[in-house]
């Protein structure tokens, strides 16, 4: 898999071309065999190869159908990048397919449904109820706080949708996100079912793979896995337990330090916190696979040695592991 990655992950020239405008029926209508040609990496650029400057429709289905099928590519925004190719190259193996990121005739027909890839919300008083005010980068400041929940109604309903802020508000220009207004959201579907048996956490090529007891790759999920200064751990650990909005214990004898905190705090629950809405404890001490208060950075920055994923995600997987499920570090 790691080959034919490095296969598809090539920045070709090529010229700018109009762009459909983005809209429910764009989206819904969008034929995704428009972007078989593979060898494309970056926002800025299409599957075909073409330079991007608006959020593809097609794209946005194609994500959107890969989230549905378990193959997660991290935050839908329109845009193509090493998270919609991990995304195929996930799907082509949950299907038995050559995993060769390619979106040939038996991919496609695998990944189309009649369903709409986008729908209608109408904003509830509780959605605009439930946000605070914004979050000091300061843990101390953190520390302060009852709750990190999300400062901006698009910041909630983007999580919830698993989508960019910047296409939510792109899909519904001059929306206010006021209670009763009616707005346009991706249609991801319900979280995956199932019990996972193993867990792989490759940091070459920065993707958690999930497997069920037969040994079949059942979800994937692009991750931010340590860093150079924080590498994460290696070899085989076990899911010890798993803790939903929980706390975070800063203590930079132990981990890091941040500015110029040097005691040991308290950091409370929410997605906005440091650990985001999910922890899966792992036997290694101190590391684990958890969410992040910034789902459009995964795989982007680096991690202080824990596996990162986007809060939606981490909170899918949590639901299908149990104690004892051994976690493989990988590359």
């Amino acid at each position: 898999m790691r080959t034919a990655l490095l296969a598809v992950l090539m920045l070709l020239a090529a010229p700018a071309v109009a762009q459909q405008p983005l809209t429910a029926d764009t989206i819904n209508a969008a034929d995704i065999s428009s972007l078989t040609a593979a060898s494309v990496r970056a926002p800025a650029w299409t599957l075909a190869g073409q330079r991007q400057t608006l959020p593809n429709p097609a794209m946005v289905r194609l994500q959107v159908l890969l989230d549905r099928a378990g193959a997660s590519p991290g935050v839908i925004d329109g845009f193509d990048g090493d998270n919609v190719r991990k995304a195929i190259l996930a799907f082509e193996t949950m299907g038995g397919f050559p995993a060769d990121g390619q979106l040939d005739s038996d991919v496609l027909l695998a990944l189309e449904n009649n369903e709409p890839a986008v729908g209608s919300y109408v904003v509830s008083d509780e959605d605009v109820a439930a946000i605070v005010a914004p979050i000091p980068s300061d843990y101390a400041e953190m520390a302060q706080r009852d709750f990190l929940g999300y400062t901006s109604v698009p910041e909630e309903l983007g999580e919830r949708f698993h989508m960019d802020i910047d296409l939510l508000k792109a899909l519904n220009p001059g929306s206010n996100f006021a209670p009763g207004d009616t707005i346009l959201a991706t249609a991801t579907g319900s979280d995956l079912t199932g019990e996972v048996a193993r867990i792989e956490a490759d940091k070459t090529l920065r993707q958690v793979r999930a497997y069920d007891a037969s040994d079949r790759l059942i979800a994937a999920y692009p991750a931010t896995i340590g860093s150079e200064d924080n590498p994460s751990p290696s070899g085989t650990h076990v899911v010890e337990g798993v803790a939903t909005m929980p706390n975070y214990t800063y203590n930079p004898k132990i981990n890091f330090q941040q500015g110029e905190n040097t005691s040991v705090l308290t950091i409370p629950p929410g997605p906005n916190g440091p650990v985001g809405s999910m922890w899966i404890d792992l036997s290694e001490p101190t590391f684990g696979i958890h969410g992040t208060p910034e789902p459009s950075r995964i795989d982007k920055t680096g991690s202080h040695g824990c596996v990162r994923l986007t809060n939606w995600d981490a909170n899918e997987l949590a639901k299908m592991v149990k104690p004892g499920v051994p976690v493989v570090f990988m590359g």
